[in-house]
């Protein structure tokens, strides 16, 4: 039973899969059709056969007209707006009305045409997000009680105990609690360099196991995987309008009203103000009706948006919404919060230095040993420092963790001591190359002390170290003309140095996150849009308050809901190029606005002067709108 409703659901899926792709194309293969009835019109009407060539011309009209009529309709009485769709509904009739059949059907071509070309580039816009829902497996192969079966990956629950293979697919967010192997996180991060996994670290749904079979416990269920998250980022990216766009729509139904007072005006008063003769002047109105229609300028905006939006998603700037990316253009300053997003957010051992007697190796080895039963969190960096260099630890005696102080014990009969320097004992840490260690802590240093039954051994000295790409990101947002600035939790010494290291020139110390918000508005009235870039729970009010409000993609779910823009790649550099985005997206959407505005006025001036026929008109208002909408798809670009 289970196997034959798996079968309907995969036929049903097929199906339905069949369906969208046909109904992706019937918009071009309506307008092609509808492009190739208009030319056996033609030819029927050039042979003297003028009934078969009205039918053919009528049924260019239909098919070629049905899809945007249909859009328009629904539209108007949805918005209770006159629309676009309806001025060239009415254009077409009344070009058929006066005889000019050929040249109304090929204005239903044309808009017919762009229309397709628009819904092209909707589709080039979803490309990243289906691509993305591709990745995500349907099933898992779940354990229980040492007995394994497959269930769909929406069952899944918190605690569940799942098996991932090699060549299989991560379905759901979890730690892994046997085994280990590398994955790519291409997917997630789009970094192309497989990441080894093993114990207690955890996996994130759309990954791809490439090698052991490792098993998971699920820590997510899968609507609230961070895969899940990304593809509703972009989601709403993709619905949600830019001021632009919703200025243009409110503008669209406005004008359609004046241009339809306009042309019932142009049907009578030329004929007795300038003696034109009534054909001429239905004959001026309908290509009144058809050159004053904002085609053009509707489509500015939203194909440019999207496409810009789409680009963003493929290079891994998650943006969800229009808004936010126009926005981006205008910054003044953005702020950086230090650890996790100007720094890697992680201790490491930056300095060894021992006393005479001992050796760096010797000296490493007493330390890590103790260390690696300590919970201190500076532990852990020294071990890994330590096994890095292929040392190999013991487990010491009589083990003791003195809270806020350190951590003492005994190794080869000799007592150790390994953390503050009033601990280890503090005028011997003093004497100790006090001139040293003050600059370490100048330089946003933690100094670690040692100490054996001969005094002090040595000490370690430890920083959380900037991000590889800090200082490039600095000097490009720079460059740009953006001040950088750092609000940090942490002491004075510390900012001041991590500061220096990134090329910041203004930073703000010791700020709890009221103090990061109070801050954000203070850099708003001072210089305008702000931009705060953070990872933690500290910075969701800051990223909030701010203009833009930005996240690292490895930070915590507040900070990803909370932000308009998420990197999902960690990359700081990619801010700058987002901002490029931005600037070239508002570049192309004046281009788009002053060029149609600029064709609307040539033609309507032209129409006026009787200079203008009604197929040159067509051509140069359709032809405007394709021209913009391609224009739009430059953004689709890397």
């Amino acid at each position: 039973m289970h196997t034959e409703t798996k079968f309907l659901k995969e036929q049903v899926h097929i199906e339905f899969s069949v369906f969208k792709k046909l109904k992706e194309h019937i918009e071009l293969f309506a307008a092609l059709l509808s492009g190739l009835l208009i030319l056996t019109g033609w030819l029927l009407a050039s042979n003297q056969m003028e009934t078969s060539s009205v039918i053919t011309y009528m049924a260019a009209y239909i098919i070629g007209g049905y899809a945007k009529a249909k859009e328009g309709i629904i539209d108007s009485i949805t918005k209770k707006e006159l629309n676009v769709e309806l001025l060239m509904i009415l254009a077409a009739i009344g070009s058929a009305i006066i005889g000019y059949w050929t040249e109304g059907a090929i204005l239903i071509f044309i808009f017919a045409i762009s229309g397709a070309l628009e819904s092209y580039t909707m589709r080039k816009s979803h490309k990243e997000l289906s691509s993305l829902m591709e990745l995500q497996p349907e099933v898992a192969t779940i354990i229980k009680h040492g007995i394994e079966r497959k269930v769909p990956v929406s069952e899944l629950l918190i605690g569940d105990t799942i098996i991932i293979k090699p060549g299989e697919r991560v379905p759901s967010d979890g730690t892994i609690i046997d085994g280990h192997t590398f994955i790519d996180e291409a997917a997630i991060t789009g970094e192309s360099i497989p990441v080894h996994k093993s114990l207690h670290t955890n996996v994130f749904a759309g990954t791809f196991n490439l090698r052991g079979t490792i098993t998971v416990e699920i820590t997510k269920p899968n609507s609230e995987t961070l895969f899940q998250k990304i593809i509703e980022l972009v989601q709403n990216a993709q619905s949600e309008k830019s001021p632009s766009q919703q200025y243009i729509e409110q503008f669209e139904g406005r004008y359609v009203k004046t241009v339809l007072i306009i042309v019932v005006l142009m049907m009578f008063v030329p004929h007795f103000a300038l003696g034109w003769s009534w054909t001429e002047t239905f004959y001026r109105a309908m290509i009144l009706l058809v050159v004053a229609s904002p085609c053009a300028l509707v489509a500015s905006v939203m194909p440019a948006t999207l496409s810009a939006i789409s680009n963003g998603a493929r290079n891994g700037i998650l943006v969800k919404g229009g808004a936010h990316l126009e926005n981006l253009s205008r910054l003044k300053v953005i702020a950086f919060d230090k650890t996790g997003t100007l720094t890697k957010g992680e201790p490491e051992v930056v300095d060894v230095i021992t006393r005479e007697d001992l050796n760096e190796k010797q000296f490493l080895f007493h330390v890590a040993s103790i260390e690696k039963y300590s919970n201190h969190p500076l532990a852990s960096a020294i071990v890994k420092y330590t096994t890095d260099k292929e040392i190999l630890l013991v487990k010491p005696e009589q083990m003791e963790d003195i809270a806020g102080n350190g951590v003492q014990a005994t190794i080869e009969q000799k007592r150790w001591k390994v953390g503050k320097a009033d601990f280890v004992g503090k005028e011997d840490a003093h004497k100790f190359n006090n001139q040293i260690s003050s600059i370490y802590e100048n330089e946003g240093k933690t100094v670690v002390f040692a100490s054996d039954e001969d005094g002090i051994a040595g000490i370690i000295t430890l920083k959380d170290t900037i991000r590889r790409e800090t200082v490039s990101a600095i000097q490009a947002l720079k460059k740009q003309g953006i001040i950088p600035v750092m609000l940090t939790g942490d002491s004075e010494k510390t900012a001041s140095a991590i500061a220096s290291e990134s090329g910041i020139d203004i930073y703000i110390a010791n700020c709890l996150p009221e103090t990061k918000v109070d801050e954000i508005k203070k850099l708003n009235r001072k210089y305008g849009n702000v931009a705060m870039i953070g990872d933690g729970i500290n910075d969701a009010p800051a990223i909030a308050t701010a203009t833009v409000g930005i996240a690292m993609g490895g930070g915590t779910d507040v900070a990803l809901e909370t932000a308009d823009i998420v990197l999902m790649k960690n990359n700081l550099t990619k801010i700058s190029k987002a901002i490029n985005l931005s600037q070239k997206m508002n570049r192309i959407i004046k281009q788009n606005v002053y060029f149609s505005i600029a064709i609307i006025l040539l033609l309507i001036a032209s129409n006026f002067l009787q200079s203008l026929a009604l197929p040159l008109g067509v051509i140069g208002h359709e032809g405007s709108t394709i021209l913009v909408i391609l224009n739009s798809l430059r953004l689709l670009r890397s």
